[in-house]
């Protein structure tokens, strides 16, 4: 049980300018998070929602250390409009915040 509890956290955050531009592109990233646990064991989405204080959408995800984020968000911007994917800062403090946004931005 130790395990569950300690499986690292993160952030998938879309930009309000992305999400506007691309309006079904948070159903669609819902689905792919739905299907995703589906094929990886451990995988969870603990919470999904708007934020209001920075109009970013953030699903907020429990990871199997196996797991390697890089390759589910390669996957995933195969599934939505070009994107490009903001990594997180290495500085910042845990859960590690990965941002989808525009090309143009």
């Amino acid at each position: 049980m130790d395990n569950e509890e300690t499986l690292p956290v993160i952030e998938l955050r879309v930009t309000s300018q992305y999400s506007q531009a691309n309006p079904w592109v948070i159903q669609a990233i819902s689905g792919f998070l739905s299907a995703y646990f589906m094929e990886h064991p451990g995988f969870r989405v603990l919470r999904q929602a708007g934020e209001a204080s920075s109009g970013m959408h953030v699903w907020t995800c429990e990871i199997p250390a196996s797991l390697k984020v890089p390759r589910l968000l390669k996957r995933l911007q195969a599934d939505i409009p070009p994107s490009k994917v903001v990594p997180p800062d290495e500085a910042a403090q845990a859960p590690a915040r990965s941002i989808i946004d525009s090309l143009g931005s």
